[in-house]
């Protein structure tokens, strides 16, 4: 079963460049990975403007390879230095509501 996973990242003032950097990288790799189908970074027009990680992954297995690799554990520990708290994360299942 497919996963959706939203990211919500705020970052600390005049750290967007250096975050979007790390991001970058992580994104490269991530898309690569055999598992996953779609991982893209996007940034709210209003309010916080909160990064949004927005990423779909064959299955729960698939999720776990990413949090697993080396691409991901050095983002982690970058954002963790970058961002102004805990992310917010959201984990969905599909739910097929097609005729």
């Amino acid at each position: 079963m497919t996963v959706k996973i939203v990211a919500f990242i705020t970052v600390k003032p005049d750290a967007d460049e250096a975050f979007i950097a790390a991001a970058r990288i992580c994104v490269a790799a991530s898309r690569a990975e055999p598992g996953v189908l779609h991982y893209d970074l996007w940034r709210e027009t209003e309010g916080a403007q909160r990064f949004v990680f927005n990423e779909l992954y064959v299955d729960d297995a698939a999720v776990g390879q990413h949090m697993a690799s080396d691409h991901f554990k050095v983002f982690g520990l970058a954002a963790r230095d970058l961002a102004a708290g805990r992310p917010e994360i959201i984990k969905t299942h599909a739910i097929d509501v097609a005729d």
